[in-house]
């Protein structure tokens, strides 16, 4: 993800030593090279504690996506149990939402299921009442 300029941490409550073994026998052979950024370890749980995502009672995390932005503020977050997963696609197309708002100080917004390149929204008192209108013509899901 280098090319949209974003750092990608993986972390768990899991050790170094887990993650290793993780990466050799699974991702490994899924995907070639392994995991393509840093995995931590979280022992105890304290930052997952943080993020509320860490079960003390249980002693595990849920899986959680959490995207912040360069001034450290939570900008989106996602968290699953751990029989469903992740979409890495949705996760770079709001990587890439999140980057256009930044860059257009809120000047634009994206609605659900913008990808770059479609139709954004300018916010304002014009738009209010109107969105329908806009998204009809050119913002249908895909």
């Amino acid at each position: 993800m280098q090319n949209l300029g974003v750092e990608v941490l993986s972390m768990s409550i899991d050790s170094v030593f887990v993650h290793k073994m993780w990466d050799d026998d699974e991702l490994k052979k899924m995907v070639v090279g392994g995991v393509p950024f840093p995995m931590l370890s979280d022992g105890g749980g304290k930052v997952g504690k943080v993020y509320g995502v860490f079960d003390e009672q249980a002693g595990v995390e849920a899986r959680g996506r959490f995207i912040i932005d360069p001034d450290g503020i939570l900008q989106g977050f996602e968290v699953l149990t751990p029989p469903v997963g992740r979409n890495v696609n949705e996760t770079i197309r709001q990587l890439q939402a999140f980057q256009l708002v930044r860059e257009t100080n809120g000047a634009e917004a994206t609605p659900a299921g913008w990808k770059p390149g479609k139709k954004t929204l300018k916010p304002g008192i014009d738009l209010v009442g109107k969105v329908w209108k806009e998204w009809k013509t050119d913002m249908a899901f895909d």
